[in-house]
């Protein structure tokens, strides 16, 4: 089937006769074979979204159909891979044409001539359902790819190709059903915007631990649940997800690039490369793919980068694998949004963003999840999201949105940033939806004590922050003892427990049962500074120079591996309260 280009404005392309086409079917369009997607049909009229450049493009040329939906490839050579907003690998594309993309170079997307140590799994006669594996590939040294039955494909196994090494395209095994025969190669294709099809979704029972301290005790992230990350220009939002990719417990990282400035995502492409997986001593690309998809790319590719995002995450989940995406940033998908409905000339709905972008947000953050799978495994996809509020506007609309659909939200602070206090994450707007549901994880394996603990904690600087409007007008100086006392304990939490230092060897992840003790031996010293002031001991021998400082320094003093060291630093404040008694004794 062929229809007719009528009209081009940017990435938006209107074409005639397309009687027969599908809505969302992906067409080539040009005689450069452009990669588009049909978005409106109306009568013999379409109206379609190109994800190339679409210049040059001239009235009269020809759209093709391909009888399919927009759809990636789905199989090894995914991991360790950069790919752009539809799934080219953006290695093989500057290894061919180097320092730019052509148009019409097709959907390129795996190697098809490289060659996998397929290890068969499966039997002639045995019956197979949608999910089951039939064969597995060491992807990388840190990943086992399993080559799975696509969804909504069953039968008996007919004919098998033995253990060896395929390419792609080979047929490893047939399946016999009532209809036809279905041949399973090394991959399989799935409509980007169609969510993976799952038995059913379970209850988050487990956080997805991060190593930051901020994080897991006082706004912990479930395993399949939703984040965002709200904060205006150089309040550490990449750094807070390159931190997230790094030291979360997650098995594969999926990191969306989309539409953010090019000197930052080639920071990212430099970066991730050497970085070191602190699990297997490994490089972090083994179990790690990353989709670059800059603000000077086409803008509709940009738009179907993140769906690109999550269906591979869907891929690696149904593998019986957790699996983490950092979006970086929403806001510039929102805007690409904006820009095409703009073209489309829709109805605009506030600050001109379209009146759809809440069930578009919503339609992304809902693929997230913690799941039993089609063959009976369990996974998960978490989605963080970093959101761009153009000069840290919490009140426009991607922002408001985005909090209706997220559990988690961890708010970053420019005064924070500015004053240089990472992670920038402000404790007095951030809130964790998920706290109710983990809490019997952290009570069963972290303490008892750990949720009330927190609690605790956060009281305290709630507290400093009233105190802080009087402080401004009067002084500190003034305040009762007790109130002066919650001022320097804020002043110890914030800096020996909720600034962390990501170039620092020993802070940069903290194992949770070191946190906890962390905020343990802070706990212990208020509660011993309290009951001093409630015996009218100065509050200026209370908090001793020589202990405060080594209360501020435990966080870079105290190993990951022993903790024995903060044992003494309780032994020292119960030594310290105690020759304070004996001076002050009634």
């Amino acid at each position: 089937m062929e229809g007719s280009i009528i009209g081009v404005n940017g990435p938006v392309v209107k074409a005639i006769g397309m009687n027969g086409f599908k809505m969302r079917e992906m067409v080539l369009v040009g005689e450069n074979s452009l990669i588009g997607e049909i978005i409106i049909l109306e009568e013999t009229y379409a109206t379609i979204q190109v994800y190339e450049e679409t210049t040059g493009l001239k009235i009269g040329e020809k759209v093709v159909s391909t009888g399919n939906p927009f759809s990636l490839k789905l199989g090894p050579g995914i991991l360790g891979n950069i790919f752009d907003g539809i799934e080219r690998p953006l290695t093989t594309i500057n290894n061919m044409y180097y320092g730019f993309i052509p148009e019409g170079i097709g959907l390129i997307s795996l190697d098809k001539e490289k060659i996998w140590k397929v290890s068969v799994k499966v039997s002639i006669g045995q019956e197979l359902r949608e999910g089951d594996v039939y064969g597995e590939i060491q992807e990388t040294p840190s990943v086992i790819h399993k080559l799975m039955v696509p969804p909504k494909v069953r039968g008996r196994v007919i004919g098998i190709k033995e253990t060896g090494e395929y390419a792609l395209e080979e047929v490893i095994v047939k399946l016999q059903d009532e209809k036809k025969v279905h041949e399973l190669k090394l991959y399989q294709e799935w409509p980007v915007r169609t969510p993976r099809p799952v038995s059913f979704r379970k209850r988050i029972f487990k956080p997805l631990i991060t190593g930051q301290r901020i994080i897991d005790i006082f706004f912990p992230l479930g395993k399949g649940g939703t984040c965002a990350i709200p904060g205006g220009f150089g309040t550490g939002k990449t750094m807070t997800q390159h931190q997230l990719a790094k030291w979360s417990d997650a098995d594969i990282i999926v990191y969306i690039g989309c539409g953010e400035r090019g000197n930052e995502m080639t920071e990212v492409l430099e970066d991730f490369p050497k970085l070191i997986d602190p699990r297997t001593n490994l490089p972090l690309m083994n179990r790690t793919v990353l989709i670059a998809n800059t603000s000077n790319m086409p803008v509709a590719a940009r738009e179907a980068s993140i769906y690109t995002g999550i269906t591979i995450a869907e891929y690696y989940r149904d593998m019986g694998y957790h699996v983490a995406i950092m979006a970086d940033s929403t806001s510039r998908w929102a805007e690409a949004l904006r820009e095409i409905s703009g073209r489309l000339e829709e109805m605009p709905a506030e600050e001109g963003y379209p009146a759809y972008l809440p069930s578009r947000l919503a339609e992304f953050y809902e693929r997230a999840g913690y799941v039993e799978n089609l063959n009976g495994t369990e996974g998960s996809v978490t989605v963080i999201g970093a959101v761009s509020p153009a000069g840290g506007d919490f009140s426009e609309p991607v922002t408001l949105n985005t909090k209706r659909f997220v559990s988690s939200f961890l708010s970053l602070d420019k005064k924070l940033a500015y004053s240089r206090h990472y992670p920038a994450i402000n404790w007095l707007s951030s809130y964790s939806g998920y706290l109710g549901l983990l809490k019997d994880w952290y009570e069963e394996f972290v303490s008892p004590e750990v949720i009330d603990l927190r609690g605790k904690m956060l009281k305290i600087l709630h507290e400093e922050n009233k105190l802080m409007e009087v402080v401004k007008l009067v002084g500190e100086d003034v305040l009762p003892d007790d109130q002066r006392l919650i001022m320097d304990i804020s002043r110890v939490l914030k800096i020996a427990f909720l600034q962390q230092n990501a170039y620092n060897d020993v802070d940069t992840y903290v194992p949770l049962e070191k946190q906890y003790s962390m905020l343990k031996v802070i706990e212990k010293f208020y509660d011993q500074s309290l009951e001093a002031v409630k015996r009218a001991i100065p509050i200026s021998l209370i908090m001793d120079k020589r202990l405060m400082e080594q209360l501020y320094k435990m966080k870079y003093n105290v190993s990951n591996d022993d903790f024995s060291s903060l044992r003494k630093l309780e032994e020292e404040i119960n030594n310290h309260f105690c020759r304070l008694k004996d001076k002050y004794k009634d």
